[in-house]
């Protein structure tokens, strides 16, 4: 169940541990739990387990943490195609929800669709696995933004910086 490699080159060698880092930056991923599990030129694979804390009134995991997870996914995957001195930011994304979030755990997939200097199409596919049973749950397109030349902030508290994908 893995796409066919992709046929983009970084443009930074020190990519994936650029985006490691990058992803360890960002709170919100480590309050849900979510984890960084594959970084490839123009792709990344974002694993969350299911927990009761980001589950709706159902029990199936919120749709919210769905679209967090499919963003990062797309975002990360965007930046891995970036120089190092570029920051990636979402313009817009489009989240279909197409079956419950109802799994052990989910799996987000966000590949590079098209990518350009300044504005980068993602697409992402985030599956809820149960009992080893792939299932589809949601689908996203996206918009990236490089900011070029701009860093991301290192902020001590939730309430500075800017939301970085």
């Amino acid at each position: 169940m893995r796409p066919p490699p992709t046929q983009f080159q970084p443009h930074d060698p020190a990519y994936a541990e650029r985006v490691r880092t990058s992803f360890a930056r960002q709170q919100a991923m480590g309050l849900i739990g979510a984890e960084l599990v594959v970084v490839e030129p123009g792709f990344t694979e974002i694993h969350l387990a299911n927990r009761p804390e980001i589950t709706q009134q159902h029990g199936f995991v919120h749709g919210g943490i769905v679209g967090m997870i499919a963003d990062n996914a797309g975002g990360f995957a965007a930046n891995t195609l970036t120089a190092a001195d570029t920051s990636v930011l979402t313009v817009e994304y489009k989240l279909n929800l197409v079956a419950p979030a109802d799994g052990e755990r989910l799996v987000a997939r966000g590949e590079v669709v098209k990518p350009g200097r300044t504005l980068l199409v993602t697409r992402a596919e985030v599956f809820a696995v149960k009992d080893e049973q792939w299932t589809l749950c949601a689908v996203m397109q996206q918009t990236i933004m490089a900011m070029h030349g701009k860093k991301e902030r290192t902020h001590g508290s939730a309430q500075e910086g800017a939301r970085h994908s």
